[in-house]
């Protein structure tokens, strides 16, 4: 019989794994659907590593996180118009909620879609960072800590650098998070992670496990100050590093990086050559030992080292140790191309010519960012202090748009709607530069951010301004930078500066308690709930939304509200999907929106008022239009 109960529950991903497993080698499948791992091992062959000891990381609690990344998430994500900025047009989006119960609800209508992730973690430093240790818990330990469940609020965890298990504790938090974050990129997408010396180790290990080792990128490192400021040890800190890996090392396409007006200024045309402005670089290149094994000897002695003589009558010989960059015959054909340069007298070394029309549209990344070209932490400050006023104090080390900007430069594009995802979200740099960036060039990028709602201390200039959790500072940051941009350039190229809140919460359906006593009142009791089985105080727009979340459509994803037989229905993506959540539903209603021909429709169960035939025939209605039926 098919169950006709929409899932309420978030990707599951144990049994997403085993149906691909089971589709790529369908001959380690036994008679219950499992997996067969003696099959799958003979399947393989050699390349199953059957050995005890092995190359990797492993630390106290690491089984349990896999644990977290197998237990499907029962929350939901309520819509808050109200705080949000153009709410019905945006596509951009900021939760407020614990980021793993947030990466778990993504995962059916994100996977696959982001273009690149930047986070800044927690450093690790010593200091509380307040994410959930029992991930068994992990929901009810956030609603207690935001007050919802009517339970006094708790921190979540803390961890002191005296902690016996002050790396292990970091750790359990960042693995499952950056395993689920890995899914939500694309094949051609891409992470960025901000980190210190305390753990880029452990992180550098982590990435290497989740992402393969073969697509880790490049270690970036970032001068974050440009002045001295000795440590304890007597060195300046003054770097941290960026971990830059790949979801398909193959696959990812990064941009190079536009020159600057000083790099172009480099080039010139001394002699009007008709080819446009060049700049000359040296001709001759280092007798090393890989020089003496090529094509450039003749018995013993380098083809390349022969005498040049410039149009002044100048006799010329490489300098010692070092070669002509080209045999004879080459540089006869150089010449006559004038792709040297002797100098305005003639007189001068000679030089090659490169062109700007005939080198690459930009340039390279380094390795090096200087806080000349990205940005530095005091920067950071200063942007927050002109954007927020006092309350940006409540940030110790945060990011310049710079920094984030480079990013994007290297990682998207203009043309296309690029998902960035932050959800370590903080004071919500990232969205203030995706909306700046967009703004420079003309660009589609969309921003999802996620931030936990952290209380601020009550000692905080930020409480002054009414700012209670860190949440309400980085929704707040970027409606003033969408108003202060707006107010710049009155958003003539009508681009996205807007974004929908959500919070994260329990769903808005009780679920049928299996632990409790099974006696005939308490089953009398859960029988009761399910009649009704809708939370108070949930209106039809946070319903609306968690069946969009849990049936696989994108939480921007736009609505049209329909009346059709008297009935409200909420048109989803043209019509491909019907969602109707009135209370009394009759027959006539029912073929009216089964008429419109969706590919899905889904109804509230209280509509049928326990009514089982009317339930029966609206089945059978949309069985016989080939309609996917569904209850919630």
């Amino acid at each position: 019989m098919v169950n006709d109960k929409l899932n309420l529950q978030s990707l599951n991903i144990p049994e997403e794994k085993r149906e691909e497993l089971l589709r790529l080698f369908p001959e380690v499948r036994t008679e219950g659907g499992q997996i067969d791992f003696d099959r799958l091992r003979l399947a393989l062959g050699d390349m199953v590593d059957t050995g005890k000891e092995r190359y990797g990381l492993n630390w106290p609690g690491k089984s349990a996180c896999f644990k977290a990344i197998q237990t499907p998430s029962m929350g939901t994500l309520l819509p808050a118009p109200e705080e949000s900025v153009n709410f019905d047009t945006t596509e951009n989006l900021i939760i407020e909620g614990d980021n793993l119960e947030a990466l778990k609800l993504l995962q059916k209508s994100y996977i696959g879609k982001v273009k690149m992730i930047y986070i800044d973690p927690p450093y690790n430093t010593g200091n509380d960072f307040i994410y959930p240790d029992n991930y068994s818990e992990s929901l009810q330990t956030y609603l207690e800590y935001t007050g919802q469940t009517g339970e006094e609020g708790k921190r979540f965890s803390s961890n002191t650098d005296t902690d016996g298990r002050f790396h292990s504790k970091w750790l359990n938090m960042m693995y499952p998070r950056l395993y689920l974050a890995r899914d939500l990129l694309r094949d051609d997408g891409v992470i960025f992670i901000s980190i210190d010396d305390g753990e880029v180790a452990h992180l550098r290990e982590v990435l290497s496990e989740l992402f393969g080792e073969e697509n880790f990128i490049v270690n970036v490192v970032w001068q974050k100050k440009f002045s001295p400021q000795a440590n304890a040890v007597g060195f300046s800190d003054s770097h941290d590093h960026i971990l830059v890996v790949a979801k398909n090392k193959e696959v990812w396409n990064p941009n190079l990086l536009a020159r600057s007006e000083e790099a172009d200024a480099r080039f010139e045309n001394t002699d009007n050559d008709p080819r446009g402005p060049w700049s000359s670089g040296d001709f001759t290149i280092s007798l090393t030992g890989g020089q003496r094994g090529n094509q450039f000897m003749k018995t013993g002695v380098s083809q390349n080292i022969y005498e040049i003589i410039t149009p002044s009558g100048r006799i010329l010989t490489p300098p010692k140790g070092r070669c002509w960059g080209s045999t004879p015959e080459k540089f006869a054909q150089l010449v006559a191309d004038n792709r040297i340069w002797f100098g305005e007298s003639g007189n001068n070394v000679p030089r090659i010519k490169r062109f700007r029309s005939e080198v690459q549209d930009g340039i390279v990344p380094s390795t090096w960012w200087p806080h000349t070209e990205s940005g530095h932490n005091q920067e950071a400050k200063q942007e927050l202090n002109a954007t927020l006023g006092d309350a940006a104090g409540t940030f110790d080390t945060p990011k310049p748009v710079r920094l984030i900007k480079r990013m994007l430069d290297i990682a998207t594009k203009n043309e296309d709607k690029e998902i960035i995802l932050d959800f370590f979200a903080g004071s919500g740099t990232t969205a203030h530069a995706v909306i700046k960036q967009n703004g420079s060039d003309n660009g589609n990028r969309l921003f999802i951010l996620v931030q936990l709602p952290e209380l601020i201390p009550e000692s905080s200039p930020a409480r002054r301004f009414g700012f209670e959790t860190i949440a309400d500072i980085t929704k707040e940051r970027v409606r003033r930078v969408i108003n202060k941009l707006n107010d710049e350039d009155g958003n003539e190229k009508n681009q996205d500066r807007g974004f929908r809140v959500f919070k994260l919460a329990e769903s808005n359906f009780t679920p049928w308690d299996g632990s409790v006593d099974q006696s005939p009142e308490d089953i009398s009791l859960q029988m009761e709930m399910h009649i009704e089985h809708v939370r108070q105080g949930r209106i039809d727009q946070d319903i609306l939304y968690e069946i969009l979340l849990k049936s696989g459509f994108p939480l921007s994803i736009p609505v049209e509200t329909l009346q059709v037989d008297g009935k409200t229905v909420y048109s989803i993506h043209d019509g491909i999907m019907l969602v109707c959540l009135d209370r009394n539903l009759s027959m006539p209603s029912v073929q009216a929106i089964v008429d419109r021909l969706p590919e899905r429709v889904v109804f509230l169960d209280e509509g049928f008022a326990g009514n089982d035939a009317l339930k029966v025939n609206a089945k059978e209605a949309c069985k016989l239009k080939n309609i996917v039926f569904k209850v919630v």
